[in-house]
């Protein structure tokens, strides 16, 4: 989508995919293509400075599980990765981003190209949230940002003003079948951007997918932050939501 949507305003896209994460039609969107594996940073910017690439822009995601035992790092990954204190998201992610920067490469934000993507504020779904169910996405808000501030993830899984699942590695949707497996029904998903959240990378993502995961374990209602998530699928995920009973909500 990203690719398609710089095309369309007349830039020239040169991608770098990441092998076993990357999907392999975006070879079909792109001018140029070039695969690498997770940590190959060098190989990332020489790609980027021969085709003459002075912007770049972070889109899709790399599972985290992979990290552990997929990483091929380049005497340039391990350069930076040896400058790292934690490996926390935001720490590697900027530490690209300042080798990019290094290279006269600026990295921009993810919604540059699709500004529509970004969600309002309101209610998505014809349900509206309760206010049993108000008072434990409040709860869970507030939950998810401290979450957020120690960057260890995004979203939160309560029921009944009570944490059943919070996010780290296993990513948003095995933290929704954790939580809504516990809350057996009825279970509150949030999900936030994390403060300060740096909108080159990392943005808070929902879409189709994410309301089939909560209805595999009857989760009622999603919870997302206005102007700092992106919605995939849109009228499809709405239209699923409806049918399932499911509210969705962008606070």
């Amino acid at each position: 989508m990203v690719a398609e949507a710089a095309k369309k305003r007349g830039f020239r896209v040169v991608a770098v995919a990441h092998i076993d994460e990357t999907e392999a039609s975006l070879s079909d969107r792109v001018d140029e293509i070039s695969w690498i594996r997770l940590g190959q940073l060098g190989q990332l910017i020489k790609t980027l400075k021969r085709a003459g690439v002075k912007k770049a822009l972070m889109a899709g995601s790399i599972r985290k599980r992979r990290m552990f035992g997929n990483i091929r790092p380049d005497m340039k990954g391990v350069a930076v990765m040896t400058r790292l204190a934690v490996f926390h998201d935001d720490d590697i992610l900027g530490a690209v981003a300042e080798e990019l920067n290094k290279q006269g490469i600026e990295v921009v934000s993810s919604t540059a190209y699709l500004p529509e993507l970004v969600v309002p504020s309101g209610c998505l779904t014809r349900r509206k949230p309760t206010r049993e169910e108000e008072a434990d996405i409040h709860f869970g808000w507030n939950v998810a940002k401290e979450l957020g501030r120690l960057d260890i993830g995004q979203c939160v899984v309560v029921r009944k003003k009570t944490v059943l699942a919070v996010e780290a590695i296993d990513g948003t949707n095995e933290t929704i079948l954790r939580g809504g497996r516990l809350a057996r029904e009825n279970a509150v998903v949030v999900k936030v951007s994390k403060p300060g959240q740096d909108l080159r990378f990392d943005v808070p993502s929902v879409g189709l997918e994410t309301t089939k995961v909560m209805s595999r374990v009857k989760a009622s209602v999603l919870a997302v932050e206005a102007g700092m998530t992106l919605v995939f699928d849109k009228s499809a995920m709405t239209a699923y939501a409806d049918g399932e009973g499911i509210s969705i909500v962008s606070l």
